[in-house]
């Protein structure tokens, strides 16, 4: 008896998962920049958190926050929006916002006891197709 619960449990799952190829149809992500920063401190403390506020610009209707990009490589510290956005199809129309700024945080925690934190906000590309930062030097101190 327990055999074939099990089995029709595991059949009705199986059965009720998608395999939907066009997944990626419907949304994609990606990268908005950040349009502004506060609460970076001056100097940081090892072992203490702190709270660092941006804000950024939502395009479209279609466009919802998803996650930080936050990349650390060894003292330095890339930041970035990550953005799904939902295709247009039959039942989603997206529409151009005018400056819909959206304000967020995050908290960074000190693990370093020495040294400079560097933060770099991406800000987007310039005419040439390089990359963009808003740059902070943060000291540690002891």
């Amino acid at each position: 008896m327990k055999k074939s619960v099990f089995f029709a449990l595991l059949m009705s799952v199986i059965w009720s998962c998608s395999v939907d190829d066009n997944v990626s149809d419907e949304f994609h992500l990606e990268i908005l920049p950040i349009r502004s920063v506060e609460g970076i401190p001056n100097e940081v403390h090892y072992n203490e958190v702190y709270t660092i506020d941006y804000t950024y610009t939502r395009p479209t209707t279609c466009h919802v926050y998803n996650d930080l990009y936050y990349l650390s490589e060894g003292d330095l510290r890339t930041v970035a929006v990550i953005s799904t956005v939902f295709n247009e199809t039959q039942g989603t129309i997206c529409e151009p916002l005018n400056e819909e700024i959206e304000a967020r945080s995050f908290t960074f925690h000190v693990q370093n006891n020495a040294g400079t934190y560097i933060f770099q906000f991406w800000q987007g590309e310039d005419e040439n197709g390089e990359d963009q930062f808003l740059i902070y030097e943060v000291p540690i101190i002891q």
